[in-house]
């Protein structure tokens, strides 16, 4: 496997001429391409946004399309009536070359990195970075590699990732010269994150459930109902190696103890890749629910009365709902350490109760679960303030601003 996934590698490499003579295709500014996570999920906010310009297509004189690396994707969002297409297939490839916009979260390759000369590019990203991200992170060996081998070993993943002719998304003003850094580029756009719509202006998007998030969203509503649950907290935690010492820090029968005494649910969202899914797995039950871990955690996320993380980006999304935060921040030496720097000083951005313990994240929970208690009176203003500095303007719909914006972009280019 390890021979094929190496030759699939650097085999890429002999579609170059396919990349330069794409430069050559007429592209339609009406057509926009839309793609997520190297072209394997429906989310974040290609999503989002997806959703928002195909509800407002005929307004907004504009064809949307996803194109996907999944035929199950591809055949999923055609049966619910948009437009969608396999990378591959005949008309994938064909719209690939023939469109203006590519829009991603990663990099162009969430589309069609080789068909894609001569498209304007705008990484709409995925996180307000707490974390150093990009080429702001030292830790990343592909945009610092260790020595020559680490170079030429690189040298097919940077050809294909974020340039400084492509455009970014940002969330304010606050925030502009940290993704201008990160991603090397002045190319920023000021314009909001399109998830953040339904957190803020929910009716702006009719948002589009997968089988499993359905399933997973109606097992939670299930217990609501029953009132076998009085509040959903939302635990979504950074995805590292340090991680698995959480099973270290925190003894689950005492603590789904403590859950079931206070009618309390502790919706599990992990990265797809993490090390703690079966371990978690194995604890549910009316306390304890873990979401698929490929399901948009967007979805759950406007449902949570409290959300617990450690340096997790969804915070600053939460900070928007007015609702509490708690950091579990067990490990943050260890990560500071062998993961990650921050951008900003953690006290001053974390504006949530610290946990460090299984006892302190019990008495954190105790108080952020009731939203008219001291937590909120301690915690409020710090949280609108953080809020104001990430997301500056938050008038209107974050999608509608991004549209006009990527018309302005598409004029100047001319």
């Amino acid at each position: 496997m390890k021979i094929i996934n190496s030759l699939k590698y650097w085999g890429q490499l002999l579609l170059l001429p396919l990349y330069w003579l794409s430069f050559l295709m007429p592209r339609d500014e009406k057509l926009w391409l839309f793609g997520s996570t190297f072209g394997r999920r429906f989310a974040d906010n290609p999503k989002y946004f997806y959703l928002y310009v195909s509800q407002h297509k005929e307004e907004l004189e504009i064809r949307p399309v996803w194109i996907s690396h999944s035929r199950e994707i591809a055949e999923f969002l055609d049966r619910n009536g948009y437009e969608a297409y396999y990378y591959h297939s005949v008309k994938g490839i064909w719209l690939a070359l023939r469109g203006k916009v590519y829009l991603f979260d990663n990099y162009s390759k969430d589309i069609n990195f080789w068909q894609s000369g001569g498209a304007v590019k705008i990484n709409l990203w995925h996180g307000v970075p707490l974390k150093k991200i990009q080429a702001d992170n030292i830790f990343d060996k592909v945009r610092h590699p260790r020595n020559f081998w680490g170079k030429v070993k690189s040298f097919p993943r940077r050809l294909s990732d974020e340039k400084p002719s492509h455009y970014v998304l940002t969330t304010s003003k606050f925030m502009e010269p940290v993704f201008s850094s990160a991603f090397c580029t002045k190319n920023v756009l000021v314009s909001g994150y399109p998830r953040n719509d339904r957190l803020i202006e929910k009716d702006s998007i009719r948002n589009l459930l997968t089988n499993t998030e359905r399933r997973d969203m109606a097992h939670i509503m299930s217990l609501v109902k029953e009132k076998k649950i009085s509040r959903i907290i939302y635990y979504m935690p950074t995805f590292r190696d340090s991680e698995t010492k959480f099973f270290e820090v925190v003894e689950m029968e005492g603590f789904r103890k403590f859950l079931q005494e206070n009618r309390f649910l502790f919706c599990v969202k992990l990265h797809p890749k993490s090390k703690l899914k079966d371990e978690f797995w194995k604890l549910q039950g009316d306390s304890v629910f873990v979401i698929d871990a490929d399901a948009d955690p967007y979805v759950f996320l406007e449902k949570a009365d409290v959300l617990v993380t450690d340096y997790s980006s969804i915070y600053f999304d939460f900070l928007l709902t007015g609702r509490p935060i708690v950091f579990f921040d067990y490990d943050l030496r260890a990560y500071l350490r062998d993961s990650r720097e921050m951008y900003f000083d953690y006290e001053e951005f974390t504006p949530g109760r610290k946990a460090s313990t299984e006892a302190e994240l019990k008495e954190s929970l105790r108080e952020a679960c009731y939203p008219d208690g001291e937590y909120n009176k301690k915690y409020g203003g710090f949280r609108q303030a953080v809020a104001d500095k990430v997301f500056g303007n938050k008038n209107g719909i974050f999608c509608r601003r991004l549209a006009k914006d990527i018309k302005t972009v598409l004029k100047e280019v001319q």
